[in-house]
């Protein structure tokens, strides 16, 4: 009886897949790790040059204070509410510190720029509700409902107000990407940190960034304004 195991068989098999791994497999291999190398090489300085670009225009409370100029806008970025309508820790501390920056005389205009495309999801109102709970009257706050993205935020106010002074709110990791925008779309801008907190998940937060960074580099140079407000 003729048994299942060839051996010589096994061996001209196995041959065959040294031979496919060696000339195929590998190379693919090679050139998938060579290109991914360089794809997050090119990102990572892509995202460093946009962060030096605008390091210094991130300022403190007190820095802004002594500057002693008028700003026209506090402009809050918006981002995750709660189905309840509760604002996310990151959402919380924006609002908490433009309201800190409106009662230290700053600014006497604030514009709350978030997601509220669609009835079942709103971010604006919640961010204007917060504001007031800090004291700052209602009159004093603006909101645009189709803020759905950090460049469409930056270029909807740079369109509707050219050259205006402004100050943007959001967490640091956060911020460059915003003032690098600003600065595209002719805004005189400045930034102030709303890391009030230590937030969870941040390391997922810088990692994603750094392609943000890149996409909206891209924007800037190719798509200078959001879908519909071309001049």
């Amino acid at each position: 009886m003729r048994i299942w195991f060839d051996k010589e068989k096994w061996k001209r098999f196995g041959d065959r897949c040294a031979r496919i791994v060696h000339r195929v497999i590998f190379p693919v291999f090679l050139a998938f790790l060579s290109l991914t190398i360089l794809f997050a090489s090119m990102a990572l300085i892509i995202s460093a040059a946009v962060c030096n670009k605008v390091r210094d225009r991130i300022l403190d409370k007190d820095t802004l204070l002594e500057m002693g100029v008028d700003f026209d806008c506090i402009l809050v970025l918006g981002c995750r509410v709660y189905s309840d309508g509760t604002l996310s820790h990151m959402l919380s501390d924006r609002v908490e510190t433009a309201s800190s920056l409106y009662a230290a005389g700053i600014c006497d205009h604030l514009l709350m720029s978030g997601d509220h495309r669609e009835d079942s999801y709103n971010e604006v109102d919640p961010m204007k509700l917060a504001a007031e709970a800090h004291g700052v009257p209602s009159d004093a706050i603006a909101t645009d409902p189709m803020g759905l993205s950090t460049y469409d935020s930056i270029m909807r106010f740079a369109r509707e107000n050219r050259g205006a002074r402004v100050i943007i709110v959001t967490q640091s990791y956060h911020l460059y990407r915003a003032l690098y925008l600003a600065e595209k779309a002719g805004l005189d801008a400045y930034g102030v940190s709303a890391d009030l907190r230590t937030y969870r998940g941040q390391i997922k937060y810088d990692v994603r960034e750094i392609a943000a960074r890149c996409k909206d580099v891209y924007f800037a140079e190719k798509k200078p304004a959001p879908a519909g407000l071309e001049s």
